[in-house]
């Protein structure tokens, strides 16, 4: 049984897949598995995992569900029984993850507890020119790497550059609440369990979030490491944003906190 399982969950995007799989590959801490959560992309992606898995240093499980929209909280849910380990980082097909990735949540997990990261956006042209080298070397962490290419100076730097007590200041006085991110996220397998995971009635937006809400209510404390658990978050569009799911979405969220809810009844046992 591996230490940690890794879901990443992916939608016909196999170049930006790809691009995590070998962030991944980079990781200082190594005994995790991975398991892609697949809303119903086409077979490319398929044949491309299957390209990559003679080359990459772990395992990896491709749990896939037929295309039927924005389907993500199902496929997540899907994945989270496909796990083997105890605890679970979950992160998004388009975010590279630093080496230090895995090791930052696994030496900071703790009992009743879940962590929250944080991701740096990148633009477009550089999102498209990141190579596997570029990985490999960790350049696309490198701010120096990244003006180069046409990154502006900005607080939000200080994602990638702090380190050590600085990162731990950050963390600490960072305006922003520790939520369940998507993107980069980490709990023990039984508390998600305990809460059934995530609402399949939601679609795109706060989805991730509400399962989270969930989670606190049952007792769960919430860990800021947005400073220290970094991953870098390829550009893509956003064609599955509709306002009615946005404002469907919002009404759970907004009967999850009334109620103060720790179960969802359209989760993983239905």
């Amino acid at each position: 049984m591996p230490a940690l399982s890794v879901i990443i969950s992916t939608y016909n995007k196999p170049d930006w897949l790809e691009k995590v799989l070998w962030g991944f590959d980079c990781q200082t801490y190594k005994d995790f598995e991975v398991v892609i959560a697949d809303d119903g992309s086409s077979d490319a992606t398929r044949k491309r995992i299957e390209e990559l898995r003679n080359q990459l240093s772990y395992p990896i499980k491709h749990v896939w569900q037929e295309d039927d929209g924005f389907q993500k909280c199902r496929i997540l849910n899907k994945a989270i029984v496909a796990t083997e380990a105890d605890y679970i980082i979950m992160t998004d097909g388009d975010c590279i993850p630093r080496e230090d990735f895995v090791e930052v949540h696994y030496i900071n997990k703790a009992p009743s507890t879940f962590i929250s990261g944080g991701y740096y956006m990148l633009p477009m042209n550089i999102s498209l020119a990141i190579t596997k080298q570029d990985i490999l070397e960790q350049n696309c962490f490198n701010i120096q790497w990244l003006k180069e290419k046409g990154i502006p100076q900005t607080f939000k730097n200080n994602k990638l550059t702090a380190n050590g007590f600085i990162s731990k200041l950050l963390n600490a006085f960072t305006p922003t609440n520790p939520s369940w991110n998507g993107h980069n996220s980490s709990a023990w397998k039984q508390d998600i369990l305990n809460v059934n995971g995530f609402d399949e009635r939601m679609q795109y937006g706060g989805e991730d979030r509400e399962m989270g809400e969930r989670m606190v209510n049952f007792g769960i404390k919430a860990k800021q490491l947005r400073y220290s658990a970094v991953c870098v978050h390829l550009d893509h569009d956003r064609g599955y944003r509709n306002e009615e799911a946005l404002s469907k979405n919002k009404a759970i969220r907004r009967e999850t906190k009334s109620t103060k809810s720790v179960w969802s009844h359209h989760g993983i046992t239905k």
